[in-house]
């Protein structure tokens, strides 16, 4: 594992090479014009007679210019543009010109509906994108082969691309170059948190019901430096009883808390305690971290303020008063069933949280903004106590990862597995798709359960189950009229019963099963017809094991002939700030049309 950290103004610079800015501009073009085409915002033309075999020559004009994009690509299921990148060319008045991502945003700024306003920030958001594109690129980073055989953070920290769907999916709009080189999950540089007593008028702490505040200290820092904390406070003339501890992010604590919370700091409600001991990695998710000095420790997620694929990365202190209570609940809710159990499919629990309100923005602002989000931190279970000997862990993310040299770490796994590629796919899709299946149709359960969400438990690189994590944020009971206990009433939420399905649809098959059929049809690896069908042959199997729940089968029909379109790029552009209302997700949904499902043609008869 690489550690950078950029100490030197020239280092932060130093993966900005015209040959590395040419490769990642032209990378991420290819993605641009796939899925801006997917979504319906550009319109490639068929250049007729042109082609071989299933791939076919395209031209995307440039509105307003004697200037157009050409390209070889084939069309998969589910509008999947599987563009050839080695074929982009950029064609001014007939002569070639440079591939430049931020110039293409510009020229198709109007059928990309991006207002005055969002132009700046999305710009910002492309830059970053290709900076951090750039530096992954140019490391000397472990190749598809190499990743089967490496440990769960090296695996983590190696990821090249973020989310699959997003065009601007590394804006991280806050950090400078040097926070880049401390703090990016891809540059693995080992950090410490900074540690702060916050007054209890000020702050609230919460749990699951069989961790206690002290218990959870002990766990986490330690005698010893329990020890030097509270030695830190009566130092100053204060009561430790009268404090909590949390952890705060550096970034946070630099640019936000001394600032932001400077009077609370003076008036002692937030006394800084300096960093704790251990060291740890930043995730995908990037405010959350691994602790690798004791990894069987929790993992520590904290609000930070930077600004990344439409949201502002906070955390809410209302939202973790409740979060514990609602880990705890849907936890034992899972463990409960009989099929779920038997599948294996668990949660890693944020088991405890903590709050701290600045009362200054509180009665200053009266509706929901990121500046009441600025100081809260939770703690969420390690997964390495699940592993049994020879078995090991990989963020489902990878699943989607191609390295540098364009190999895809998919085929590279299944190839390692000693399976053949339908039964390594049977057995991942019982691990993830019929636990998914069973929390919809059997309780009204969904959770937001893409790549980085999850984390695939293997034995010999074959999945045994997948973990969830991310819960209390990104879960919902589609069930207003649900009876729930009291703090978990959030769960329940009333959505249009035609959108329920996309649950699936979109969030399962269009953003996870379209990446995935496209890398193992485009690696020889199993064809996207074989795929699909072992999708549906999941899906049919479930049902049949579960004749109780047919009219539920019926009334959202996975193999209806198609759904609903739902467009995340369009909702980045119509709103970089603040995407969706999390209270409310499906008011802000943008929609386009339908697409054909694929798996209808596999219907039972």
């Amino acid at each position: 594992m690489n550690t950078i950290v950029f100490d030197k103004p020239q280092q932060a610079a130093a993966h900005l090479q015209p040959a590395l800015w040419a490769k990642v501009n032209r990378l991420l073009l290819r993605k641009a014009i796939a899925e801006f085409s997917h979504e319906l915002l550009l319109q490639p033309q068929l250049l007729v007679g042109e082609g071989e075999g299933d791939w076919s020559d395209y031209r995307l004009p440039v509105p307003g210019r004697d200037a157009e994009y050409r390209f070889r690509a084939r069309l998969l299921a589910l509008e999947h543009w599987d563009i050839d990148a080695a074929s982009l060319r950029r064609l001014e008045a007939g002569a070639d010109s440079a591939l430049d991502a931020l110039a293409f945003i510009i020229e198709f700024k109007a059928l990309l509906n991006i207002g005055d306003d969002m132009m700046p920030v999305y710009l910002d958001e492309i830059s970053s994108t290709l900076y951090g594109s750039a530096f992954k690129h140019g490391r000397a980073g472990l190749s598809a082969d190499e990743l089967t055989r490496a440990d769960f953070q090296s695996v983590e920290t190696s990821m090249m691309e973020g989310h699959p769907c997003f065009v601007a999916n590394n804006g991280r709009i806050g950090f400078d170059a040097a926070d880049y080189g401390n703090y990016a999950p891809e540059a693995a540089s080992p950090i410490r948190l900074i540690w702060l007593a916050v007054h209890r008028s000020k702050a609230t702490f919460s749990s699951i019901s069989d961790l206690s505040y002290q218990q959870l200290l002990d766990e986490e820092l330690g005698a010893e430096t329990l020890a030097a904390f509270a030695r830190q406070l009566a130092a100053r003339g204060l009561n430790g009883d009268d404090y909590l501890l949390m952890p705060a992010h550096p970034w946070q604590w630099f640019n936000k808390l001394a600032q932001c919370f400077a009077a609370d700091v003076a008036q002692q409600n937030i006394v800084c305690l300096g960093y704790g001991s251990d060291a740890y990695l930043a995730q995908q998710s990037i405010r959350t971290f691994f602790n690798i000095s004791q990894p069987g420790r929790r993992y520590v997620k904290t609000a930070l303020s930077i600004l990344n694929m439409g949201f502002m990365r906070g955390l809410s202190p209302y939202y973790m008063l409740a979060t514990p209570a609602i880990n705890e609940w849907i936890k034992n809710h899972v463990a409960g069933d009989p099929l779920l159990a038997a599948n294996g499919f668990t949660i890693l629990r944020e088991v405890a949280a903590i709050g701290f309100r600045n009362h200054y923005y509180e009665q200053g602002i009266a509706r929901d903004t990121p500046y009441k989000k600025m100081f809260s931190a939770l703690w969420r279970e390690s997964p390495l106590p699940l592993l049994a000997p020879g078995q090991r862990l990989m963020t489902m993310a990878s699943l989607l990862h191609v390295d540098a040299d364009g190999k895809a770490l998919l085929p590279a796994l299944i190839g390692s597995s000693g399976l053949d590629a339908q039964s390594w796919l049977r057995r991942y899709l019982a691990a993830y798709l019929t636990p998914l299946l069973h929390c919809f149709y059997a309780h009204d359960l969904v959770f937001m359960p893409h790549g980085e969400n999850l984390i695939l438990q293997l034995e010999n690189n074959v999945p045994l189950r997948a973990i969830m994590k991310d819960i209390a944020e990104e879960c919902a009971i589609l069930n207003p009229d649900a009876v729930l206990p009291a703090g978990v009433q959030r769960l329940a939420v009333e959505v249009p019963e035609e959108l329920k399905i996309l649950s699936l649809f979109t969030d399962v098959f269009d953003c996870i099963f379209r990446f995935i059929g496209a890398i193992l049809d485009h690696s020889g690896t199993l064809p996207q017809r074989d795929f699909w069908r072992e999708v549906a042959q999941c899906v049919l199997d479930y049902q049949a094991s579960q004749p109780q729940l047919a009219a539920k089968f019926a009334r959202y029909d996975l193999f209806a002939p198609a759904f609903t379109r739902s467009c995340l790029n369009r909702l980045q552009l119509g709103n970089n700030q603040q995407m969706i209302d999390l209270a409310d997700p499906a008011k802000n949904l943008k929609f386009a049309g339908t697409l054909q499902n694929p798996i209808a043609p596999y219907a039972a008869r």
